[in-house]
Protein backbone atom coordinates (compact mmCIF):
# COMPACT_ATOMS: atom_id res chain seq x y z
CA UNK A 1 0.00 0.00 0.00
CA UNK A 2 1.52 3.05 -1.04
CA UNK A 3 0.59 7.12 -0.02
CA UNK A 4 1.43 10.40 -0.92
CA UNK A 5 0.68 13.80 -0.67
CA UNK A 6 0.17 15.65 -3.63
CA UNK A 7 0.10 19.22 -3.67
CA UNK A 8 -3.30 20.31 -1.85
CA UNK A 9 -4.19 23.63 0.40
CA UNK A 10 -4.96 20.76 2.94
CA UNK A 11 -3.67 21.55 6.58
CA UNK A 12 -0.43 20.55 7.21
CA UNK A 13 -1.54 17.42 9.41
CA UNK A 14 -4.25 16.39 6.80
CA UNK A 15 -1.85 14.39 4.27
CA UNK A 16 0.81 13.27 6.25
CA UNK A 17 0.86 9.57 8.00
CA UNK A 18 1.82 10.28 11.06
CA UNK A 19 2.48 7.59 13.31
CA UNK A 20 -0.87 7.89 15.30
CA UNK A 21 -2.38 7.13 12.03
CA UNK A 22 -0.26 4.16 11.50
CA UNK A 23 -0.29 2.03 14.96
CA UNK A 24 -4.11 1.21 15.18
CA UNK A 25 -4.25 -0.36 11.47
CA UNK A 26 -1.66 -2.59 12.76
CA UNK A 27 -2.49 -3.10 16.17
CA UNK A 28 -3.80 -4.38 18.44
CA UNK A 29 -1.45 -7.14 17.18
CA UNK A 30 -3.48 -8.14 13.85
CA UNK A 31 -3.49 -11.78 14.95
CA UNK A 32 -6.74 -13.42 16.06
CA UNK A 33 -5.70 -16.61 17.87
CA UNK A 34 -6.91 -17.24 21.27
CA UNK A 35 -3.75 -15.33 23.11
CA UNK A 36 -4.60 -12.24 21.60
CA UNK A 37 -6.79 -10.27 23.77
CA UNK A 38 -7.89 -8.04 21.54
CA UNK A 39 -9.27 -10.88 18.90
CA UNK A 40 -12.67 -9.85 19.32
CA UNK A 41 -12.18 -6.18 18.22
CA UNK A 42 -10.32 -8.24 15.03
CA UNK A 43 -13.59 -9.82 14.25
CA UNK A 44 -14.88 -7.35 11.50
CA UNK A 45 -17.74 -9.92 10.65
CA UNK A 46 -21.19 -7.39 10.39
CA UNK A 47 -19.35 -4.02 11.57
CA UNK A 48 -19.91 -0.86 9.74
CA UNK A 49 -17.71 1.46 10.01
CA UNK A 50 -16.46 5.32 9.82
CA UNK A 51 -13.58 6.91 9.95
CA UNK A 52 -12.94 10.70 11.44
CA UNK A 53 -9.88 12.47 10.25
CA UNK A 54 -9.14 10.04 7.21
CA UNK A 55 -6.02 12.19 5.88
CA UNK A 56 -4.25 10.71 3.30
CA UNK A 57 -6.07 7.46 4.36
CA UNK A 58 -3.18 4.94 5.64
CA UNK A 59 -5.29 3.51 8.34
CA UNK A 60 -9.04 3.30 6.84
CA UNK A 61 -7.13 1.43 3.67
CA UNK A 62 -5.30 -0.36 6.29
CA UNK A 63 -8.11 -1.39 7.91
CA UNK A 64 -10.35 -2.82 4.66
CA UNK A 65 -7.40 -5.01 3.98
CA UNK A 66 -7.75 -6.52 7.33
CA UNK A 67 -11.26 -7.18 6.80
CA UNK A 68 -13.39 -4.40 7.68
CA UNK A 69 -15.01 -3.73 4.30
CA UNK A 70 -17.75 -1.40 5.17
CA UNK A 71 -16.18 1.47 5.83
CA UNK A 72 -16.29 5.33 4.69
CA UNK A 73 -12.98 7.66 4.96
CA UNK A 74 -14.18 11.38 6.50
CA UNK A 75 -12.49 14.26 6.45
CA UNK A 76 -12.75 17.68 5.47
CA UNK A 77 -13.15 18.95 2.48
CA UNK A 78 -9.24 21.10 1.56
CA UNK A 79 -8.20 17.00 2.44
CA UNK A 80 -10.54 15.07 -0.26
CA UNK A 81 -7.72 15.77 -3.17
CA UNK A 82 -4.82 13.68 -1.19
CA UNK A 83 -7.41 11.09 -0.07
CA UNK A 84 -8.87 10.23 -2.96
CA UNK A 85 -5.36 10.17 -4.77
CA UNK A 86 -4.37 7.79 -2.51
CA UNK A 87 -7.48 5.95 -2.56
CA UNK A 88 -7.35 5.48 -6.79
CA UNK A 89 -3.12 4.79 -6.11
CA UNK A 90 -3.94 2.06 -4.14
CA UNK A 91 -7.24 0.66 -5.80
CA UNK A 92 -5.19 -2.79 -7.64
CA UNK A 93 -4.31 -3.83 -3.81
CA UNK A 94 -7.90 -2.73 -2.59
CA UNK A 95 -9.85 -4.10 -5.44
CA UNK A 96 -12.48 -1.35 -5.13
CA UNK A 97 -12.34 2.73 -4.20
CA UNK A 98 -13.13 2.92 -1.04
CA UNK A 99 -15.77 4.56 0.16
CA UNK A 100 -15.52 8.34 1.57
CA UNK A 101 -17.27 11.62 2.20
CA UNK A 102 -16.79 14.88 3.70
CA UNK A 103 -17.85 15.01 7.56
CA UNK A 104 -17.60 18.27 9.57
CA UNK A 105 -17.44 17.50 13.31
CA UNK A 106 -20.15 19.63 14.38
CA UNK A 107 -22.67 17.94 11.92
CA UNK A 108 -22.05 14.22 13.03
CA UNK A 109 -23.86 11.73 10.74
CA UNK A 110 -27.16 11.23 11.14
CA UNK A 111 -27.11 7.16 11.73
CA UNK A 112 -24.99 5.89 14.09
CA UNK A 113 -22.14 2.76 12.87
CA UNK A 114 -21.00 -0.01 15.05
CA UNK A 115 -17.65 0.67 15.18
CA UNK A 116 -15.64 4.07 14.97
CA UNK A 117 -12.08 3.69 13.90
CA UNK A 118 -9.19 4.74 14.30
CA UNK A 119 -8.06 8.28 13.84
CA UNK A 120 -5.21 10.92 14.50
CA UNK A 121 -6.11 13.58 17.15
CA UNK A 122 -5.97 16.35 18.36
CA UNK A 123 -3.74 19.27 17.81
CA UNK A 124 -6.35 22.15 18.02
CA UNK A 125 -8.10 23.07 21.18
CA UNK A 126 -11.61 24.35 19.36
CA UNK A 127 -11.50 21.24 17.52
CA UNK A 128 -11.94 19.06 20.61
CA UNK A 129 -15.84 19.74 21.75
CA UNK A 130 -16.90 19.26 18.00
CA UNK A 131 -15.06 16.16 17.47
CA UNK A 132 -15.93 14.32 21.18
CA UNK A 133 -19.89 14.46 20.32
CA UNK A 134 -19.46 13.54 16.65
CA UNK A 135 -17.46 10.03 18.55
CA UNK A 136 -20.62 9.80 20.81
CA UNK A 137 -22.95 10.35 18.12
CA UNK A 138 -21.02 7.92 15.57
CA UNK A 139 -20.86 4.57 18.03
CA UNK A 140 -23.65 2.86 18.87
CA UNK A 141 -23.97 1.77 22.82
CA UNK A 142 -21.93 -1.79 22.31
CA UNK A 143 -19.54 -0.14 19.63
CA UNK A 144 -15.92 0.98 19.75
CA UNK A 145 -13.74 3.48 18.98
CA UNK A 146 -10.36 2.57 18.33
CA UNK A 147 -8.17 5.67 18.80
CA UNK A 148 -4.22 6.51 17.98
CA UNK A 149 -3.06 8.91 19.66
CA UNK A 150 -0.15 11.47 19.46
CA UNK A 151 0.03 14.24 21.97
CA UNK A 152 0.91 17.99 20.02
CA UNK A 153 -1.14 20.12 21.99
CA UNK A 154 -0.96 20.09 25.89
CA UNK A 155 -4.16 22.21 26.33
CA UNK A 156 -6.12 20.20 23.35
CA UNK A 157 -4.89 17.16 25.04
CA UNK A 158 -5.99 17.93 28.52
CA UNK A 159 -9.35 18.73 27.49
CA UNK A 160 -9.83 15.78 25.18
CA UNK A 161 -9.11 13.50 27.65
CA UNK A 162 -11.61 15.33 30.63
CA UNK A 163 -14.52 15.60 27.93
CA UNK A 164 -13.57 11.78 26.80
CA UNK A 165 -14.28 10.66 30.65
CA UNK A 166 -17.61 11.87 30.59
CA UNK A 167 -18.75 9.81 28.00
CA UNK A 168 -16.73 6.94 27.41
CA UNK A 169 -14.86 4.06 29.21
CA UNK A 170 -11.27 4.52 28.42
CA UNK A 171 -8.93 1.46 28.02
CA UNK A 172 -5.10 1.61 26.92
CA UNK A 173 -3.66 -0.95 24.62
CA UNK A 174 -0.42 -1.96 26.21
CA UNK A 175 2.39 -1.51 23.96
CA UNK A 176 3.43 -5.25 24.06
CA UNK A 177 -0.31 -5.97 22.09
CA UNK A 178 0.72 -3.96 19.16
CA UNK A 179 2.49 -5.10 16.19
CA UNK A 180 5.96 -4.76 16.72
CA UNK A 181 6.76 -3.25 13.72
CA UNK A 182 4.19 -0.69 14.70
CA UNK A 183 4.26 0.15 18.33
CA UNK A 184 6.20 3.95 18.16
CA UNK A 185 7.00 5.45 21.03
CA UNK A 186 5.40 8.14 20.56
CA UNK A 187 2.13 7.05 19.52
CA UNK A 188 -0.29 4.94 21.93
CA UNK A 189 -3.51 3.40 21.19
CA UNK A 190 -7.20 3.48 22.56
CA UNK A 191 -9.87 1.22 22.88
CA UNK A 192 -13.11 3.57 23.76
CA UNK A 193 -16.37 2.15 25.07
CA UNK A 194 -19.63 4.46 25.76
CA UNK A 195 -20.20 4.06 29.27
CA UNK A 196 -23.21 2.46 30.31
CA UNK A 197 -25.50 2.80 33.51
CA UNK A 198 -24.36 0.53 36.45
CA UNK A 199 -21.63 -0.57 33.99
CA UNK A 200 -17.41 -0.24 34.69
CA UNK A 201 -16.03 3.07 34.98
CA UNK A 202 -12.48 2.71 34.87
CA UNK A 203 -10.38 4.38 32.76
CA UNK A 204 -7.08 4.27 31.39
CA UNK A 205 -6.81 7.98 30.05
CA UNK A 206 -2.70 9.54 29.73
CA UNK A 207 -1.37 9.82 33.15
CA UNK A 208 -0.87 13.07 32.61
CA UNK A 209 -4.88 14.14 32.38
Amino acid sequence: MKTTAPSTSAPPSGPVPWSSSNSPSAGPHTSRDAQNPYANLLDFHGKRAVELGAGCGAAGMGLYLLGLTDIVLTDIPAVMPALKHNLKRNKPVLGKTVKHAIVHWNKAADQAKSLSPPYDVVYIEETVGPLVSTMEALVKDDGVVLLGYQLRSPEAHQLFWEMCERVFVIEKVPHQDLHPDYAYEEADVFVLRKKQKGGPTHDAAPDSV
